[in-house]
C-alpha cells in the first residue's frame, strides 16, 4: 500500500494547542480538559514495555474508530463517556474522575501472563492458575487480572481485588466495575467470533462521574486487546505455533526478536514494521467492522486543528508540533 508508504512522514507524534484548562500527555493520547469534558486527541505513537518507540501511519484514526464503534455498541451494557467525534482521530468525551487501578480480562494465557506463568509467579492476582497449562491455551472461564496504573516509564504493577478494596476503590464500586469488565468481555467476543476473530484479552479503564460509574479511554482496541484469526488457532496451538495477530502484540514480538524486553534502550522502529503494524490496524477494522477503512491522507496536525475549530471546541491561539 504506497499511501501508507506516504505517510510515514506525516504522522501525529504530538499535539500541542491552547485548548482548555489542563492537558495531559499519556503515552498514546493527548487529553485536553474542558470543564466537564475532555477532547481527547490519539496520536500515532506506539508503545511498547512502557516506552514510546515512534509512530505508525493511521495507528491514531483506527484506534479512535475501533474505540468509538464500540462505544456505540455496548452503551446498553454498561454507561461509557463518548460523546462526539469531531475528527477521525478525536474523541469528545465526559470527564470523569478514574478509578486507581485497571482491569484486564483474559480468555486465554498467552502475553506477559504466559511469561510469569513459566517463570512460577502465578498468584500475584490473589489466586492460582492451574498447573500443566500451555502457552495459547483457554481458560475455562475469563479470569480477572487486574493492575495498578502506572506513569509513563513506571511498570503497572499486578495487585488483588482484596489489595484494591482495602484501600484503593470501594468495595461496591469495584465489584461493579469487574461485573461491567465481563459482561464486555463477553459480548466483543461474541461478536468477534462472528467476524472470524477471537478477542483473547482486553484491558478496561473506569471513572466516576458523580456516583455513577463509567467506561472511559477505550474499549476493544488493538493497543488494548489482543485479536487472533480464529480459523487458524486450533493447528496453531495444537503444533505449538504463534497465532496469527492483528493487535500491537506484533510490535512486542519484533521487539523481543531484537533483543529488547523493556530494559535498556529500544531500537529504531524500522520502515517496515511501521508499515507492515499499520496494515495489521486497518486489516482488524475492515475485519471488525465489516468497513473498508478509508484513511485521512496527508498533514494530520493541521486537519485536527481545522476541524476542532469548525467545531468551536479550541482557541485560535496553536502551537503546532
Amino acid at each position: 500500500m504506497s499511501y501508507i508508504k506516504d505517510q510515514l512522514n506525516h504522522t501525529l507524534k504530538s499535539f500541542n494547542i491552547d485548548l482548555g484548562e489542563e492537558n495531559y500527555s499519556g503515552k498514546v493520547r493527548e487529553n485536553f480538559y474542558l470543564n466537564d469534558k475532555i477532547v481527547m486527541v490519539t496520536t500515532d505513537r506506539v508503545s511498547a514495555f512502557d516506552h514510546i518507540l515512534g509512530t505508525i501511519p493511521f495507528k491514531g484514526e483506527v484506534l479512535t474508530q475501533i474505540a468509538k464503534f464500540w462505544f456505540e455498541r455496548t452503551r446498553d451494557i454498561a454507561p461509557n463517556h463518548y460523546l462526539e467525534n469531531p475528527d477521525p482521530q478525536v474523541l469528545l468525551t465526559l470527564r470523569a474522575k478514574p478509578l486507581p487501578i485497571e482491569i484486564i480480562i483474559r480468555g486465554y494465557i498467552t502475553g506477559s501472563l504466559w511469561r510469569d506463568y513459566t517463570n512460577g509467579i502465578d498468584d500475584q492476582y490473589g489466586f492460582k492458575i492451574p498447573s500443566g497449562m500451555k502457552k495459547n491455551q483457554k481458560f475455562k472461564k475469563p479470569i480477572i487480572t487486574p493492575t495498578t496504573k502506572a506513569e509513563y516509564g513506571q511498570h503497572d504493577k499486578a495487585i488483588s481485588k482484596n489489595e484494591i478494596i482495602s484501600g484503593l476503590v470501594e468495595k461496591n464500586i469495584y465489584e461493579k466495575a469487574e461485573e461491567y469488565a465481563l459482561e464486555l468481555f463477553s459480548e466483543g467476543q461474541k461478536w468477534s467470533s462472528g467476524r472470524g476473530l477471537i478477542l483473547v484479552d482486553t484491558k478496561y479503564e473506569f471513572g466516576m462521574i458523580g456516583d455513577e460509574l463509567y467506561v472511559i479511554d477505550e474499549i476493544h482496541t488493538p493497543d488494548s486487546s489482543r485479536y487472533w484469526i480464529a480459523d487458524e488457532y486450533e493447528s496453531r496451538f495444537s503444533a505449538e505455533n504463534d497465532q496469527l495477530m492483528l493487535d500491537k502484540e506484533n510490535i512486542r514480538q519484533w521487539l523481543i526478536k531484537q533483543g529488547f524486553s523493556g530494559e535498556g534502550t529500544p531500537p529504531k522502529l524500522t520502515d517496515e514494521i511501521r508499515i507492515l503494524l499499520s496494515e495489521k490496524y486497518m486489516e482488524l477494522y475492515k475485519v471488525l467492522t465489516g468497513d473498508d477503512f478509508n484513511p485521512s491522507l496527508g498533514n494530520v496536525n493541521t486537519r485536527i486543528i481545522n476541524n476542532l475549530k469548525e467545531k468551536g471546541l479550541m482557541k485560535e491561539k496553536i502551537n503546532e508540533s
